[in-house]
């Protein structure tokens, strides 16, 4: 793979350049050093205002354009952020998407980006492949037309997932279940699974155990807190079962409504909030049991949960409600947890909601030995078959409205 066919790229992003990083930030950086001569402009969600005074939290406007920070093997210049603002809700701003899609044009040029390749992650950057015409790869994390939303905003991310399905080179899924709804729903062709994956020597280093993780055992979950994945109530009743035998720590950014927060903090849950990405390993390393409380439906059953490579990585044993990824990886356990188990049994126990808590108690007062697996997806392999479908949607021709078009060099 040469590189030539991918210079400037542009990523239409579902969460912002920070810390914690996700799949997005681990391929950006793979591929910003697999292609020493290309930029990258990462497009965040924009700040609302309006949204941030309904959450009784200090209304902020966007950051603007502006140089990313400062990556291992990338020479500055070549890492470009933007988050704009959404001053109005679409109801009452209904053209406020394109301008925004505008923005990103004028932003890529300003950065010196030319003529980019449009990585779509986020169903929104419909409008910024209609406004540009950019060769694009639409790169599907989530199946958000499963999300339970209010039906308007379910009708603009419908129409703007069948604007990519038609208009993108190139669209990569992150599972199965994704590759077959997406698949069936595409005409112009194939789609390309592209799964998440891991840093394994990063994973297996040993680390020491962190000081804000709470004496005793620990039931450790990683990730974002969503009420679209978390089962917030089936978490209280694991901590209720956990009395006496260990607490249940929540790894991550907190984006659930302050009442839910509430609910588990009053319940004795720990919510630690965003951590570092180089600072998680050390969290699951130190859990007596790694665990997946997520809500079960076809939103859930479409991911590809990145918390199953990192976990399969240190190789703590796992306790799960029957989720995509999660559920081919477990043995039939026992139910409850509180058998003895051997070292040869499933490190995995898949269990529905009912059974949860007592399966997690039972982890932690009748540890199971367990070890790392050795056949773990890893980020290097994943950026080689990423960087090969935005070459080939590099050395596409633009398109608008699902047809070609031609562009001045």
């Amino acid at each position: 793979m040469t590189g030539r066919g991918v210079r400037d790229v542009v990523l239409v992003s579902l969460e912002p350049w920070d810390d914690v990083w996700r799949r997005n930030q681990h391929l950006a950086a793979g591929l910003l050093r697999r292609f020493p001569r290309a930029r990258l402009l990462v497009v965040e969600p924009p700040r609302d205002p309006a949204h941030d005074a309904l959450r009784r939290t200090r209304p902020r406007t966007g950051l603007g354009l502006r140089a990313g920070p400062p990556l291992d093997g990338v020479a500055a210049g070549r890492l470009w952020l933007l988050q704009q603002t959404k001053w109005l809700p679409r109801r009452a701003d209904p053209g406020g998407d394109r301008r925004r899609a505008v923005g990103v044009r004028r932003a890529a040029a300003r950065a010196g980006l030319r003529r980019p390749v449009l990585w779509a992650n986020d169903p929104g950057a419909a409008d910024v492949l209609a406004v540009t015409g950019w060769r694009t790869v639409y790169d599907v994390t989530d199946d958000w037309t499963s999300a339970r939303r209010p039906p308007a905003e379910h009708a603009r991310l419908v129409a703007a997932e069948a604007a990519l399905l038609t208009g993108a080179r190139e669209v990569t899924v992150c599972s199965p279940a994704l590759a077959e709804r997406k698949g069936g729903a595409r005409t112009r062709g194939p789609v390309t699974l592209v799964t998440n994956g891991v840093d394994l020597a990063a994973y297996r280093r040993p680390r020491p155990r962190p000081r804000d993780l709470p004496a005793g055992p620990c039931a450790v979950y990683v990730g974002t807190l969503h009420r679209d994945r978390l089962d917030v109530d089936l978490c209280v009743r694991t901590q209720a079962a956990l009395a006496g035998a260990g607490t249940l720590v929540l790894v991550g950014p907190v984006a659930l409504d302050r009442d839910d927060a509430a609910l588990l903090r009053g319940a004795g849950v720990v919510l630690t909030g965003a951590r570092p990405f180089d600072a998680v390993p050390a969290y699951l390393q130190h859990a007596a049991a790694l665990v997946v409380p997520h809500v079960v439906d076809g939103f859930t059953d479409s991911l590809d949960p990145l918390k199953l490579y990192e976990y399969r990585a240190v190789g703590r044993p796992v306790v799960t409600t029957p989720v995509a990824g999660f559920r081919d990886e477990g043995g039939a356990g026992d139910a409850t947890g509180d058998g003895d188990g051997s070292p040869s049994g499933p490190a995995v126990t898949v269990v529905d909601a009912p059974g949860f808590p007592a399966a997690v108690r039972g982890r932690l007062t009748h540890p199971r030995p367990s070890a790392p697996a050795d056949d773990v997806p890893t980020w290097e392999g994943q950026v080689t078959r990423f960087a090969a479908a935005l070459e080939r949607a590099a050395a596409a021709g633009p398109v608008r409205d699902g047809r070609p078009v031609s562009t001045p060099r």
